[in-house]
């Protein structure tokens, strides 16, 4: 998926083949540790024609080659999560700097003194909406509040499912803003049909949004959504309150996200096994109590680090400065 958003942006992009080994079964195994062999092939040639002052990196296992071919460029490593996934806990061993989200992170990682606390960066694309220039171009109003439905950057199929059933007593409440994931649009658009027209003119359904996920961000009096690591920027960024569903299959990393949140007031955690019964009294609670929704609101904008882009960018432009400094030195 990457490619598509990166070369939208008409950003350069060079794509390797890698794998994961972590829970991989013992059949898939050998072809994955191929691939990864073959990446980090590929990735020396690209190190080697593009000769980088600084390496770069937020984790996953496709950073793994790049970094064993990169081993003698300066690194710095970001961690997204609050929790290091396992390729970020071996790059951060040799990594010049460390980047974190939250403070939190801090107890994963040992080498304390490479460790700079910057928060979420964002991008500005995402970050130039206010409230009523977004609700302009999402057609919303005013007249009700704005509940913001979505999952990863492929969408959330339990969620979208939880959803169907209880569109009907949400929109009685508020404007939904649903962005299913193009995988899911479809099926949630044969779903849509199914609303009373009364009902339909309050629905705004969206496979998924580019530059306009800041206006949805925005816009929103209340979000349902994943605990991935954007939702540490994006809803403390947008004062977003959030009723956030950890995706199971990622629990650990997404709980931990969550519990920031949550632990700060800023939101409440449901799992995604439990959302056919706590997903409807939880949301009609909230949207029906805006005392207690600007109480969240104010928590989470406690937590916003609306620097964060520019901080990151600093200390990856004075880690590659020291390859240019030793070069110049040598000579």
């Amino acid at each position: 998926m990457e490619t598509e958003l990166i070369t939208r942006l008409s950003i350069p992009y060079k794509a390797i083949p890698a794998a994961g080994l972590h829970g991989v079964s013992l059949q898939k195994l050998p072809g994955n540790i191929s691939k990864l062999v073959r990446g980090y092939q590929e990735a020396e040639m690209i190190v080697h024609s593009f000769q980088p002052d600084v390496f770069f990196s937020t984790g996953g296992y496709l950073s793994v080659p790049v970094a064993l071919a990169a081993r003698h460029v300066p690194s710095v490593v970001f961690i997204p999560d609050i929790e290091p996934g396992l390729a970020l806990k071996v790059l951060m061993k040799y990594a010049d700097r460390i980047l974190t989200s939250t403070a939190e992170s801090g107890q994963f990682i040992r080498r304390k003194s490479k460790v700079t606390l910057c928060g979420y960066p964002l991008r500005k694309e995402v970050t130039r909406w206010k409230k009523d220039a977004a609700r302009r171009e999402l057609a919303l109003t005013d007249a009700l509040p704005v509940l913001l439905v979505f999952g990863g950057s492929k969408g959330a199929q339990s969620i979208n499912r939880a959803l169907y059933p209880l569109l009907p007593d949400f929109l009685k409440a508020a404007q939904v803003v649903h962005i299913s994931g193009s995988d899911n649009y479809q099926e949630t658009q044969q779903n849509a049909q199914t609303l009373p027209d009364t009902l339909k003119k309050r629905y705004h359904l969206f496979p998924y949004l580019h530059e306009t996920m800041g206006a949805a961000l925005a816009a929103a009096d209340l979000a349902v959504c994943r605990a991935g690591a954007s939702t540490l920027g994006e809803l403390p960024f947008f004062n977003l309150p959030a009723i956030l569903v950890p995706y199971p299959h990622a629990w650990h990393y997404q709980k931990n996200n969550a519990d920031h949140l949550a632990n700060s007031g800023a939101a409440v955690i449901l799992r995604d096994e439990d959302m056919a019964n706590s997903l409807r009294p939880t949301v009609l609670d909230l949207l029906y109590d805006p005392q207690r929704l600007q109480t969240m609101q104010t928590a989470m904008r406690s937590l916003a680090t609306p620097d964060a882009a520019q901080k990151i960018g600093q200390i990856v432009m004075e880690t590659g400065m020291k390859k240019k400094k030793q070069k110049g030195a040598a000579a």
